[in-house]
């Protein structure tokens, strides 16, 4: 059974920065994408980033690019999610998924397992 687990969230100034990670087992994940989605209260889950488990191409939402870094460790199989300059907007419950069919999705309906969440909370 697949499981993902979350961690690394908390509260931040704007301008800091945090690491998430996810940590995936109950099989291995060749082939697989991994993304990470945001929630933020009253508002749709959203897409921001993924990449492809096997040969490492990223994905990200425009809003994010040049401060939010995925990458994975396969040798630990985990996902991270490298998150610099957070503004305040980034504010948001964040979740890792994952599904099996390329290329990586960015609609949650199109992932099959979901971690629990993390609270990221920035600060003005």
């Amino acid at each position: 059974q697949v499981q993902l687990v979350e961690s690394g969230g908390g509260l931040v100034q704007a301008g800091g920065s945090l690491r998430l990670s996810c940590a995936a087992s109950g099989r291995t994940f060749d082939n697989w994408d991994m993304g990470w989605f945001r929630q933020a209260p009253g508002e749709e889950r959203e897409f921001v980033a993924g990449i492809r488990w096997t040969v490492g191409i990223t994905y990200y939402t425009d809003s994010v690019k040049g401060r939010f870094t995925i990458s994975r460790d396969n040798a630990k199989n985990t996902v991270a999610l490298q998150m610099n300059n957070l503004k305040p907007e980034d504010t948001a419950i964040y979740y890792c998924a994952a599904e099996t069919t390329p290329p990586v999705k960015v609609s949650p309906y199109d992932y099959d397992y979901w971690g629990q969440g993390t609270q990221v909370t920035v600060s003005a």
